[in-house]
């Protein structure tokens, strides 16, 4: 099983320090949501441990597995299992689903094996209709080029057919329920929940608690002002839907006092 750890994290933008001491553990099969304010620094988090180069590590550590993952490029990052579904998914013209798929398949294989002749097309497409059936997606799909004339909702079923063929260790969803409908938010949450397991830890980003409705965390994690100031279970993310934000802000302050 994988163990992403992260210590005393602090991470700068155009020298605007936005995250200030970040912890948090996740293993194999866990499922944790992150939630917070805006400006909090969640999708920081997630840019920063995908290795984005505008975001500055300025202190902290992070291991993956063991190894230390602010020394990998990006690259890297998603070769050894890490994976980032994005809020806002960019378009490529021209590239279909599947060629962008097998490509990255490929990147994978000759990673590990520098020989390896890559992945057959018949195998490919084999494996990749058995996603697609997992995921309840018509198979034309993988016929289109990636994200361009896309639907909120078909960008984000983009995003987990990648994650279901790349088969990551550590999986983390940027607001992945952002402009979803709830038809949307229940397919994309049905497909998490069929990948999610042993084998796979899921770091889940979001603002709402309706997503949890559907994508079940063990833990719950609270974000304000660069940190996690609140950890606890599913009761926790209920706690906010009723309450909002203010307790919290309230009880960081005095602390901080």
């Amino acid at each position: 099983m994988a163990n992403l750890s992260v210590k005393n994290l602090h991470v700068s933008i155009e020298e605007n320090e936005i995250l200030k001491g970040l912890d948090l553990e996740i293993k194999g099969g866990e499922i944790h949501a992150i939630m917070g304010p805006n400006g909090t620094g969640k999708s920081t988090l997630a840019y920063s441990l995908m290795g984005h180069p505008a975001y500055d590590i300025v202190d902290g550590q992070v291991l993956f597995d063991g190894e230390d993952l602010l020394e990998m490029g990006p690259d890297e990052r998603s070769r050894a299992g890490l994976f980032l579904a994005f809020q806002y998914p960019v378009s490529i013209p021209g590239v279909t689903v599947a060629n962008f798929l097998r490509t990255a398949v490929n990147a994978r294989r000759r990673a590990e094996n520098p020989d390896d002749k890559g992945i057959s097309i018949l195998e490919f497409r084999k494996m990749l209709k058995e996603k697609m059936d997992l995921l309840k997606m018509d198979h034309a799909f993988a016929g289109r080029y990636l994200n361009e004339g896309f639907s909120g909702g078909e960008k984000k079923r983009a995003e987990i057919l990648q994650m279901a063929t790349l088969q990551p260790k550590i999986a983390i969803l940027d607001e992945t329920d952002s402009g979803l409908d709830i038809d949307a938010l229940r397919i994309v949450s049905d497909g998490v929940n069929a990948l999610a397991g042993p084998e796979m830890g899921v770091l889940v980003i979001t603002h709402y608690q309706r997503l949890l409705n559907y994508i079940k965390p063990d833990y719950v994690h609270i974000m304000f002002d660069g940190r996690i100031v609140e950890s606890g279970g599913p009761e926790l993310a209920l706690k906010l839907e009723e309450e909002g934000y203010d307790w919290i802000r309230e009880k960081y302050e005095a602390v901080a006092a």
